[in-house]
């Protein structure tokens, strides 16, 4: 039978972390790229005669080599059109390599095996800002042997790519710069504020919303030098209270301090009342599971002491009273709505 697993996260309510684990300057940041283009070499398992695009390709190919081929005339299975992707990283210079994404876009069967042609990748303004060209591998299982199951239509071309073109980002010359938290949060703004202003005894960074800090280059320090400096100083962060459960999985992962109101619930054939009490009662029949918790099975009561109501408990205690993964998450997100859980719940 399907269990479920409980992920205790020990959150306490603030913790000590490094500003680069919680916020990025802005404008440093990945590009996407895009292209499109032909994987030759194929063991007839490329596009065959109903994708149109890719015969009118092979003849477009064939063209600019000075072949005149009417794609009407062209029979080969071993070509397949595709989407080339990457991603080009913040200060990539001319000559760097990275990683491409190669996806089927006709009816191939697979792409193992196959060379991608050179091809121009532009950017969303239409830009070409690098080349890629190289070997296709769709690694993993293929038919035969261990490992999971590989998808045949998709791969990657290890290295695949060439920057051409650079994303010009000039810090150095900066006088000012700006932090954008990954999640918003006034206290984590402020946090950031204090930790650095205090660092540098002088008013360099100022919170200017709940998600950004605006900063200022202090005289005898370069811009780079200033955010390597800045990065690694140590700041109070307020992690934000947040239940995520994997239906799928039967997976529920939360901190260990995330206080459920007592509330009295009906989910299908179950009835369950959560009483906080100060000292825990222990009825007939009653279940002691530790010296907070105890749970009535004769009544299908949840008694906790109070202050130690929390979800941990609750999905521990469903579990002894038979409930089934489904069951626990359907109650969760119920007890979410009614109001007895105040952390986000979020289902992946």
């Amino acid at each position: 039978m399907k269990t479920i697993i409980l992920l205790l996260l020990a959150m306490t309510t603030v913790f000590a972390t490094k500003i680069t684990d919680v916020a990025n300057v802005v404008g440093v940041r990945d590009n996407q790229i895009i292209g499109y283009s032909l994987v030759v070499g194929l063991k007839k398992t490329g596009d065959g005669t109903t994708s149109k695009f890719t015969l009118q390709s092979i003849s477009n190919m064939l063209k600019a080599m000075n072949i005149d081929m009417n794609p009407i005339d062209i029979k080969s299975k071993n070509v397949a059109a595709v989407v080339v992707t990457g991603s080009l990283g913040a200060f990539a210079r001319q000559g760097d390599k990275f990683d491409i994404t190669v996806s089927s876009i006709g009816d191939a069967k697979s792409l193992e095996g196959g060379t991608l042609l050179m091809t121009p990748l532009k950017g969303v303004d239409g830009k070409i800002y690098a080349l890629a060209q190289g070997s296709v591998s769709i690694g993993g299982k293929n038919s035969r042997g261990a490992g999971s199951e590989s998808h045949p239509t998709s791969g990657i071309v290890f290295e695949g790519g060439y920057v051409e073109r650079e994303i010009h980002i000039d810090l150095y010359h900066q006088e000012y710069v700006t932090l954008s938290l990954k999640e918003h949060n006034f206290r984590n703004s402020v946090a950031i504020q204090k930790a650095i202003n205090n660092v540098y005894n002088t008013q360099v960074a100022v919170a200017m919303d709940p998600r950004t800090i605006r900063l200022k280059r202090p005289k005898n320090k370069s811009m780079i030098e200033f955010l390597a400096e800045i990065q690694d100083i140590d700041m109070v962060y307020t992690p934000k209270s947040r239940i995520i459960i994997n239906e799928r999985t039967g997976t529920i992962i939360a901190g260990v301090d995330i206080e459920v109101k007592p509330v009295v619930l009906t989910h299908g054939d179950i009835t369950i009342k959560i009483i906080a009490q100060d000292t825990v009662s222990q009825p007939e029949g009653s279940m002691v599971v530790d010296k907070d918790l105890v749970i009535g099975l004769n009544q299908n009561e949840i008694y906790t002491k109070t202050g130690t109501t929390t979800v941990a408990n609750v999905v521990r205690s469903l579990q002894k009273l038979g409930a089934t993964p489904k069951d626990i998450i359907s109650i969760l997100e119920a007890m979410k709505v009614a109001g007895s859980i105040a952390a986000e719940l979020k289902v992946i």
